[in-house]
């Protein structure tokens, strides 16, 4: 399956500024204006650019685009309404392989005891097309909405981090192509593309030294005939992406179905009353979806018969491209991809190659 990679570096007149934030989660789901917060700690530094790029280092946070973004709206109040439909969608403790630690063979024993269960947010992140990277452009005002769907564990906020690069413009350097084997027998399929055996890094590492980018991006795309795939950044864990998300994609609420089988605590509970109950619950966090975008009652018949009756890749907002953060903070003058401990470029497969 061919992917194209451009990699593209940042050419401006005044040099690019690339400064971190640290967050600290109110709630274990929460919206951070992060445009707010760095004006707050290093002034307007920012305002000075045409664009910035936001990334975050988390596989349970990160942004939306900006382009849908602002059709949610301005601020938390816009984003809630539609990440709390995926959180409708992939509830907690809903039964996920990705939770059950003792399965977890690379975890030590003593990562098994504080490790969070966690899969209900990568599931959200993934489906509700939250992005690693973002670029936004500057002169459109309004906040930059940093989404965490996991930002308590155990009663404790966990330590985030966000990294901001400010730049004018961006040059495409360099693009290649490559070719991705997939399952011809499994419709369903995750493909690591860290995988040393693929050798992407490989080649992003020989492409961002032969051209010397020291701050810059590197944009993953499906190529042009592929239909049935998507990306994404997160963690390639093989309970959460053999297991857990096969099952989302090929049923988008099996899970909350699940959960709904738990709530009544009844082993006689009929399957099919549970995915009843699951689009209940899904019809209620449509409707206020579209009550926050304001939309007329024949749109809310529409969004949520779509909701109920398309396939996962199409509820899903199952994504064509993703992009990596290239700087040269750990090595000043040597750019490298930047990425969080678990962070992984994923592409995903919903029907046979």
């Amino acid at each position: 399956m061919p992917l194209g990679l451009p990699s593209v570096t940042l050419k401006t007149s005044v040099p690019p500024l690339e400064l971190s934030l640290d967050i600290t989660p109110r709630g274990r789901l929460d919206v951070i204006d992060v445009r707010a917060q760095a004006a707050a700690t290093y002034g307007d530094v920012f305002e000075q650019y045409n664009r910035c790029l936001y990334c975050s280092l988390h596989t349970t946070a990160g942004y939306l685009p900006q382009s849908f973004a602002t059709r949610l709206g301005t601020g938390p109040h816009g984003v809630r309404p539609y990440i709390d439909l995926f959180t409708t969608v992939f509830p907690e403790g809903a039964g996920y392989q990705h939770d059950d630690l003792d399965r977890r063979t690379e975890l030590t024993a003593e990562q098994r005891p504080i490790e969070p269960t966690n899969a209900d947010s990568h599931l959200a992140f993934i489906g509700s097309g939250l992005r690693a990277c973002v670029s936004y452009v500057m002169r459109r005002q309004g906040p930059v909405s940093f989404i965490d769907l996991d930002g308590v564990n155990a009663g404790k906020p966990r330590r985030r981090m966000t990294t901001l690069v400010g730049y004018d413009h961006e040059v495409e350097v360099a693009k290649t192509t490559l070719h991705v084997p997939v399952s011809r027998t499994h419709p369903v399929d995750a493909v690591n593309l860290k995988d040393s055996r693929l050798g992407l890094y490989a080649q992003l590492d020989a492409l961002i030294e032969k051209h010397g980018v020291e701050k810059g991006r590197v944009r993953l795309s499906l190529g042009s005939g592929e239909q049935f795939a998507s990306l994404t950044v997160n963690e390639y864990e093989t309970l959460l992406m053999r297991y857990d998300l096969a099952e989302v994609l090929r049923n988008p609420l099996r899970f909350a179905a699940q959960k709904a089988r738990h709530a009544w605590d009844d082993p006689r509970a009929v399957p099919s009353k549970a995915f009843d109950y699951a689009k209940y619950d899904l019809v209620r966090a449509v409707n206020r979806l579209v009550d926050t975008l304001g939309l007329a009652e024949s749109a809310i018949e529409r969004v949520l018969s779509k909701a109920l009756a398309v396939p996962a890749s199409r509820f899903l907002r199952m994504k064509r491209s993703v992009d990596l953060l290239v700087s040269d903070t750990n090595a000043r003058g040597r750019g490298a991809v930047v990425e969080g401990t678990y962070q992984t470029p994923i592409m995903v497969q919903w029907r046979r190659a």
